[in-house]
């Protein structure tokens, strides 16, 4: 009998043997800590090519993302940098519905990078709220199967050394979790004074 998992495809599988604790790859890892040690090396990789090589010299698009990602997570699984296909919830927390993620990016990429991307000469405020309404929106849309958290990182690391910054220190968002992820739920209701709160956090040290 069919059920609405079965539209997911690859993004709906788990690699055989692994007690469905690890998705589908191609590199056939079933532990977890293999999985994420992987991911953290290749997410090393990308983050010096982007950062120190292929810094976008003019406004980010959502094609960087997807490029981002499918370079981070190409080697890894079949679906990188392409859009989510099945639903997704934290902590009883839904984010936005698998079937609008094509047109949500779409509108991230119009509304948000288009108004708040480039961040050459940016202030502090200026660069505070790109950051934190950029952040929120890429959060609740959360576009892709795996590692949202750490390309929405990026973005904001690639934002802030467009306006003269270092990578920034998210020790505290780690440090502060609940409070994090409230201020992201905020967003919902275009409420992004929260999330300003702790993107100054971040900025004081970079």
């Amino acid at each position: 009998m069919a059920t609405r998992y079965d539209v997911a495809g690859a993004q709906g599988l788990f690699e055989p043997g692994s007690n469905e604790s690890v998705l589908a790859n191609k590199l056939g890892i079933v532990s977890q800590a293999d999985i994420d040690e992987a991911e953290l090396v290749l997410l090393q990789k990308l983050y010096e090519s982007v950062l120190r090589d292929h810094l976008p010299a003019g406004r980010i698009s959502i094609n960087h993302l997807k490029t981002w990602h499918r370079r981070w997570l190409g080697n890894v699984y079949a679906w990188a940098g392409q859009p989510r296909t099945v639903n997704m919830s934290k902590g009883g927390f839904p984010f936005a519905p698998a079937a609008q993620v094509p047109r949500l990016m779409g509108d991230f990429d119009r509304l948000y990078l288009c108004k708040y991307t480039p961040c050459m000469g940016f202030g502090e405020e200026e660069l505070t709220e790109a950051i934190a309404v950029t952040h929120v929106e890429f959060i609740l849309m959360h576009p892709f199967r795996e590692g949202n958290g750490r390309i929405s990182r990026l973005l904001a690391d690639v934002m802030a050394v467009q306006a003269g910054h270092g990578p920034l220190d998210y020790s505290c968002w780690e440090s502060n979790k609940q409070q994090y992820i409230t201020s992201i739920q905020q967003g919902l209701g275009s409420d992004y004074e929260p999330m300003k709160y702790w993107v100054r956090k971040v900025l004081e040290t970079a």
